[in-house]
């Protein structure tokens, strides 16, 4: 069997498939191919796969590992970032596809899976072999395309031009990043406690949340109620919370008019808090635009710098879409820049409890330069 991922300007990468089979091109569209296409991004990450898979935020991507060799340390589904018992979440993978350069098939610590099964036992496709290099150096260049996943039984060193005009036809009928609401496909349904005697209570509205998240909120001591990313202001305030934070999630914030009313209403009335997909919501909140991004921020080790002290520190990134700071009212402050592009981090509120970042805090994956900030959070919030 040949494997090949396609571009939607038909540029084809053949490789090796792993995980569940890929859909064959002659079969286009089918209910199948909805797990094997998507913006196909690039990750930085050394390590970390296990974690990146089961991320909510990456929902419609196909995740390429720029390090060459995945997948020797197994998995765990004790690393999901779906997986958090005390909220009852079912664990799976989120993004619409893997691909590789080397996938390791050996031997891995006992009480692991494979990243071949783990991806089989949740209806993924992979794909490696692939020249990686090759493939980020194109995203770096074009921007993200969106990507399909596709198999021939035939064993050919490339596709046919009917086969690559099939996918690439397939890929025309399916809908740009810009403009799409996904976290109607992630996230809770309902509402959840974490830690009920905990202080302060915090309101958690998961527009896809990484479990770490939680895992951090409560080692500082706070009692977590997790909603529904469509729960309304009304009923947030009805909780009682001493603060409400916004987590991350995939998509466009654009898209999502009725969260960013929910926010509207929140300010002034409560302590507001963003991660990632939520710093974008609160800043359009807030009248700020926001735009996409050429090719994204996905990794493990992007330079951060604080605007307010200098200090610059290492963080876990996965966005695609960023706050145009332009557009900020003249009341927010800058927080934090990327120093690799100078795009926006972070701002703070100068008058009202209000502070965001776009990077992950959290990490999982990554390092742990900046959890820091959970602590910088409750500090705003009045005692």
């Amino acid at each position: 069997m040949s494997c090949f991922l396609v571009l939607e300007d038909g540029t084809q990468f053949p490789g090796k498939p792993f995980g569940v089979p890929a859909p064959r091109t002659d079969s286009l569209p089918s209910e199948e191919a909805l797990r094997a296409v998507g913006e196909v991004v690039f990750n930085t990450g050394m390590t970390g796969y296990h974690e990146i898979l089961t991320d909510p935020s990456y929902a419609g991507q196909l995740v390429t590992m720029t390090y060459p060799h995945i997948g020797n340390y197994g998995v765990d589904d004790l690393w999901s970032e779906t997986c958090d018992s005390d909220r009852g979440v079912i664990p799976g993978i989120k993004p619409a596809g893997l691909i590789v350069r080397s996938l390791y098939r050996g031997p891995v610590p006992e009480g692991r899976a494979s990243l071949d099964s783990f991806l089989r036992r949740h209806h993924t496709p992979g794909i490696s072999d692939v020249d990686t290099r090759a493939l980020t150096l194109r995203i770096r260049d074009l921007g993200s395309p969106k990507g399909i996943i596709v198999r021939s039984e035939v064993k050919e060193e490339s596709l046919s031009s009917s086969e690559v005009q099939q996918c690439v036809d397939y890929l025309a009928t399916v809908p740009d990043m810009v403009g799409r609401n996904l976290i109607q496909d992630v996230g809770t349904e309902s509402v959840q406690t974490v830690n009920e005697s905990g202080n302060p209570h915090l309101v958690l509205v998961d527009c896809g949340i990484k479990a770490n998240i939680v895992r951090e909120m409560t080692k500082l001591g706070c009692k977590i109620t997790v909603t529904p990313s469509g729960f309304t202001s009304e009923e947030i305030l009805s909780l009682k919370p001493d603060a409400v934070l916004y987590s991350n999630g995939p998509g466009d914030p654009a898209a999502l008019e009725p969260t960013i009313r929910q926010i509207k209403d929140l300010i002034g009335k409560l302590p507001v808090f963003g991660i990632c997909l939520g710093h974008q919501l609160i800043a359009r909140a807030l009248g700020a635009s926001t735009y996409k991004m050429k090719f994204g921020h996905h990794g493990v080790n992007h330079p951060v710098r604080d605007e307010r002290t200098g200090k610059v520190f290492v963080s876990s990134h996965n966005h695609g879409f960023a706050v145009d700071e332009r557009t900020l009212p003249k009341d927010v402050q800058i927080w934090f820049r990327n120093a690799n592009d100078n795009t926006l981090e972070g701002f703070i509120h100068t008058k009202l409890p209000i502070l965001a970042v776009q990077f992950h805090p959290e990490s999982a994956p990554g390092p742990h330069d900046s959890r820091w900030i959970f602590s910088e959070f409750l500090d705003r919030i009045p005692r």
